[in-house]
């Protein structure tokens, strides 16, 4: 049975998307079998995983809008093993949509719990707010992924996050749990990012990943060419990074 993982963040330009990308990638470069899903409007995991906004037919929001069905929606990737429910921008609109829907905040639980048996790792871009669509991603999650920037606003935004899963299990989702923290735009040549890793492990209670992704030009450049890091230019240190976080989450999960 696969997991869901929501990859979260209220603060945006934490490398949310380039994580959700890459790691899928990585996992499915190791022989995962893996589903990439994007609900945020801006679609910059849709677009960073080489899929034209403007070219598809269906998304995310005719999953939970129109009850699509979820065949006409997926789109299997060229990549073995890795495959997307994209968005685009007509998901700008479900949050006023879906205003008036019965059980509003479990329609993506719906689409993807039977999903579970087909895939080892689920992993959902959220939006960088506490939307409906970001609530749609954390009921319908079993864990949450951080990425955090090193920077010294990451312990308030991960302290405004802890507060926001915890109204989530309190009234939606008692059983999502934190799956850990991973650290990005690391910059090994200041002591600045190795100050604010030590500080959120000092103050707060949640797993961080050994795993730090750096600061990397290849990894900047990989979006804009529609392709994950490890396909784009494997041999770099950004590629490197992603490997070994996604090694690190098979171990740590066992299968």
């Amino acid at each position: 049975m696969g997991r869901i993982i929501a990859v979260a963040n209220q603060k945006g330009g934490v490398g949310k998307s380039t994580t959700a990308i890459n790691l899928s990638a990585c996992l499915s470069e190791a022989g995962k079998r893996v589903l990439l899903v994007d609900i945020d409007p801006q679609g910059n995991t849709t677009s960073g995983i080489g899929l034209s906004k403007e070219e598809l037919e269906l998304s995310v929001y005719n999953l939970l809008i129109d009850d699509a069905d979820i065949k006409d929606v997926l789109v299997h990737m060229e990549y073995p093993k890795l495959d997307v429910l994209p968005s685009t921008i007509d998901l700008s609109g479900a949050e006023i949509e879906l205003l008036d829907v019965q059980e509003r905040e479990y329609r993506l639980k719906h689409v993807l719990e039977p999903l579970k048996k087909k895939y080892d790792y689920i992993y959902i871009d959220c939006p960088p707010s506490l939307s409906l669509l970001t609530i749609n991603g954390l009921t319908a999650a079993d864990y949450i992924l951080v990425p955090t920037q090193c920077e010294y606003y990451a312990l308030e935004g991960l302290a405004l996050l802890m507060h926001t899963v915890e109204l989530i299990q309190n009234g939606l989702n008692p059983d999502l749990k934190i799956d850990g923290v991973v650290f990005t735009m690391f910059d090994s040549r200041t002591r600045l990012s190795a100050q604010v890793v030590e500080n959120v492990r000092n103050n707060l209670d949640v797993f961080i990943y050994d795993t730090t992704i750096p600061r990397n030009v290849r990894l900047a450049e990989a979006p804009s060419y529609g392709l994950p890091i490890n396909i784009y230019d494997g041999r770099s240190s950004g590629a490197e990074a992603y490997r070994k976080l996604a090694q690190e989450v098979i171990h740590r999960r066992n299968f």
